[in-house]
């Protein structure tokens, strides 16, 4: 062989040793293991940070069994198989401010036209689910129409029907755990939420553009021991809490609800039965610190099924931009009248002067701007009138996954946010 025919040979064996080295090296470096996925059927385990899941049809959790979706990961909803999420065993939704968990359709099909959602079904908590915990998790586009072919109907579950709007979580367990922290519900058809059951926290949430013609941000049924505040509500078709005793479940349905801000709720159902906070069927409810801002009717009762009464509302705070809101705030035999609320007959009155909202958005209003901010401005009249010398149920908290939760203190601010 010739001496240049040699060098090149050499030359030819360095270079595919060097690649060959890289790509051994760079095999070491790369995690192999599967990352992105997709589903149907059964499922536990853990969803790997960062990850995209694509559900093509209803997953199951199994009972006994958990599974535990880390930061940053997208749940992709298949649109035509429109999935529900059946949770028979544990769920554990992980997200962070930075990196939320995101429950979702393909960004193709999020348009106006489909604003309300019903492109997936709902996240639904059997009985036997012991634990679910969403934080910093956001939940968008669902809320379909259950079918005879829905797992839900066929496993007995929700109201078991076919026809239903299924809500975003459905939980069912009086003796289970649920907490839902630092969370975004947005673009469903019809309930965010639809609780029978549990010893529970809702709190640092945010709920808009909600309901066709119908449904509740939180919507609360016998069985339930909840802490619900520092949440945000914007126009939900219904009310933004609905407070029932409803199903003969034990414990009674005890709901504490403070320091949080209603806005525009109520307006968009056809008609006129509650829009911002409804209470009935012996429920007890505690209301304090809510800041109810061009709401559909302040705090509502069903005058045949009234609630308990031990039931407390003290210290919310009502404005209303024009007169014919401000009239629907007016204590009657229907509208609750609290102690020391903050409460008047004119128009304009309580401007509780937001950082940045326009007080004059249409009610009817279901779009909502993320630039929007509803923190109180320094000097606002509404950063004093807050009571904190109340009990709440879980200041000593609920332990879940091996993490303690606790409900927030309250602030003597009304509202869900103080100044910035």
């Amino acid at each position: 062989m010739k001496l240049k025919q040699l060098f090149n040979v050499l030359a030819l064996s360095c270079i595919l040793s060097i690649l060959l080295a890289g790509c051994e090296k760079a095999n070491k470096d790369v995690d192999t293991s599967a990352i992105d996925g997709s589903a149907i059927g059964e499922v536990s385990g853990v969803w790997t940070k960062g990850s995209t899941q694509v559900i093509k049809g209803d997953i199951v959790i199994p009972a006994g069994k958990s599974l535990t979706i880390e930061e940053g990961v997208t749940v992709l909803m298949d649109t035509v198989a429109k999935p529900e999420i059946i949770v028979k065993g544990n769920l554990y939704s992980l997200g962070t401010e930075q990196n939320p968990v995101k429950f979702t359709v393909n960004d193709f099909y999020k348009t106006d036209a489909k604003k309300f959602g019903k492109m997936w079904g709902g996240i639904l908590a059997a009985p036997s689910c012991a634990e679910l915990v969403l934080d910093h998790t956001i939940l968008e586009y669902g809320g379909s129409t259950t079918s005879d072919a829905s797992t839900s109907v066929k496993q007995g579950l929700y109201k078991a029907t076919a026809g239903e709007n299924l809500p975003v979580l459905w939980f069912s367990n009086v003796n289970g755990k649920l907490i839902v922290t630092n969370s975004v519900f947005r673009n469903f058809q019809e309930d965010c939420t639809y609780i029978e059951g549990g010893k529970i926290i809702f709190a640092n949430n945010v709920f808009y553009t909600t309901g066709v013609t119908g449904g509740e941000a939180m919507n609360f049924k016998s069985g339930c021991l909840a802490d619900v505040a520092y949440n945000l509500v914007y126009s939900t078709n219904t009310n933004a809490l609905k407070l029932s005793n409803s199903g003969d479940r034990t414990p009674q349905a005890y709901i504490i609800a403070y320091n949080n801000t209603l806005v525009n709720t109520g307006w968009r159902r056809p008609t006129a039965k509650g829009g911002s906070v409804w209470v009935e069927a012996t429920v007890r409810a505690e209301l304090y610190n809510n800041l109810f801002a061009n709401t559909r009717f302040g705090v509502k009762r069903d005058t045949k099924k009234p609630e308990d009464s031990r039931s407390v509302f003290k210290n919310n705070w009502y404005y209303g931009y024009d007169q014919a809101t401000v009239n629907q705030f007016q204590p009657t035999a229907e509208v609750v009248a609290g102690v020391n609320d903050v409460i008047s007959t004119k128009a304009g009155d309580n401007d509780p002067k937001f950082v940045n909202y326009p007080l004059n958005t249409s009610v009817n209003n279901a779009v909502f701007n993320t630039s929007w901010d509803f923190h109180l401005q320094a000097g606002s009249p509404a950063l004093t009138k807050g009571i904190t010398t109340f009990t709440r149920h879980y200041a000593a908290g609920i332990t879940a996954n091996g993490v303690t939760y606790t409900s927030p203190a309250p602030a003597n601010f009304v509202g869900a946010f103080g100044t910035r």
